[in-house]
């Protein structure tokens, strides 16, 4: 049995992780921090954990003792408290994007935060990393957009089948977070798709960064609001440059994943949903269609707050501490 501490479990991703971890056998929430609802019930915020007998607290990092901390906090803020944890032998799963670059002048460029407390981590993508996250301290989260892109294209990168590619995806409104903004207002959303950031969205170059360790292919990407509670639909548009067939791409895609627990290879021609993934921590990858002009299409799906985030994070957890993988975060997806 383990100690875990969640800084920031008030947010939707705070919440996700509560719901999992409180079904795990091997963990015990210790601290649930939140400065605005301390001394607060979880339920008073998340209705759905009515069961969970633990308030919310507002602690500081050396007032936590615990195994491993998730850091669900803003942007700018992780960076302030991870390398105090890691000071006091806590394990550390951040849910931000300031350990993600391995670049630190892109992350500066495009989060517009100046990294004060550089330390070494793992990017958590269980995929392409599972034997370092397994022997980390400190594992960074991917994005959402990145986890669902990264993953969609990867084999066809690492087989260089392609080279430039064009990725467009559209996130449901969970994505913006808890606190409503003009963009996440219903009346604004619904009824509505929009395209934001259309070139200079942060996950961009976190895209480019991880697929760049397995091809050289130039990626742009552009995201999309839709008005959906949960879910990322990503497609992925690239030219074939050589004579292949759509069969011939997904049994690379079988292949390369083969033995994943969490990512499942549809039939050719077959598109994912997002109602199938909705609630769980599956990627479902499919399509696979050729045109004429040897336009190669791909689309996944996931839920954006768990394999998209506290999923995933719970699953970077257990391969930290040598459990059974998909222990407490294998369910199916909510269809319909």
């Amino acid at each position: 049995m383990i100690k875990i501490g969640i800084i920031g479990a008030s947010g939707y991703t705070g919440g996700e992780l509560l719901r999992f971890l409180n079904n795990h056998p091997e963990t015990e929430i210790v601290a649930a921090t939140s400065r605005k609802y301390d001394g607060q019930s979880i339920y008073k915020v998340h209705p759905h954990l009515r069961d969970l007998e633990i308030k919310f607290e507002n602690l500081k990092p050396n007032e936590i003792d615990a195994d491993l901390v998730f850091t669900a906090t803003p942007h700018g803020a992780s960076m302030k408290i991870v390398p105090e944890l890691l000071e006091n032998d806590m394990k550390v799963v951040d849910l931000s994007g300031d350990y993600r670059f391995d670049n630190l002048d892109i992350y500066e460029k495009y989060y517009g935060y100046k990294q004060i407390n550089p330390v070494k981590a793992v990017y958590g993508l269980p995929e392409i990393n599972r034997e370092l996250i397994k022997e980390a301290d400190l594992v960074a989260n991917p994005g959402c957009y990145p986890t669902g892109a990264i993953l969609a294209c990867l084999p066809i990168v690492a087989e260089s089948i392609v080279e430039n590619i064009v990725i467009d995806s559209k996130s449901g409104v969970s994505g913006a977070g808890v606190t409503p903004t003009e963009a996440s207002h219903y009346p604004n959303c619904s009824d509505s798709i929009s395209p934001y950031a259309v070139t200079t969205h942060r996950h961009g170059p976190e895209i480019q960064e991880k697929l760049a360790k397995f091809g050289n292919n130039k990626v742009s990407f552009t995201p999309h609001l839709v008005p959906v509670i949960r879910g990322i639909m990503t497609t992925v548009h690239s030219f074939i440059n050589e004579d292949i067939t759509s069969e011939y791409v997904r049994e690379s895609y079988s292949e390369f994943y083969d033995g994943e627990p969490f990512v499942t290879i549809l039939e050719t021609g077959e598109v994912p949903r997002l109602s199938s993934v909705r609630g769980s921590n599956h990627c479902h990858i499919g399509c696979f269609d050729i045109d004429d002009n040897g336009r190669l299409v791909i689309a996944s799906a996931i839920d954006n707050l768990v394999k998209g985030a506290s999923g995933q994070a719970v699953h970077n957890m257990n391969l930290m501490f040598g459990f059974k993988e998909t222990e407490s975060i294998n369910m199916v997806g909510l269809h319909p």
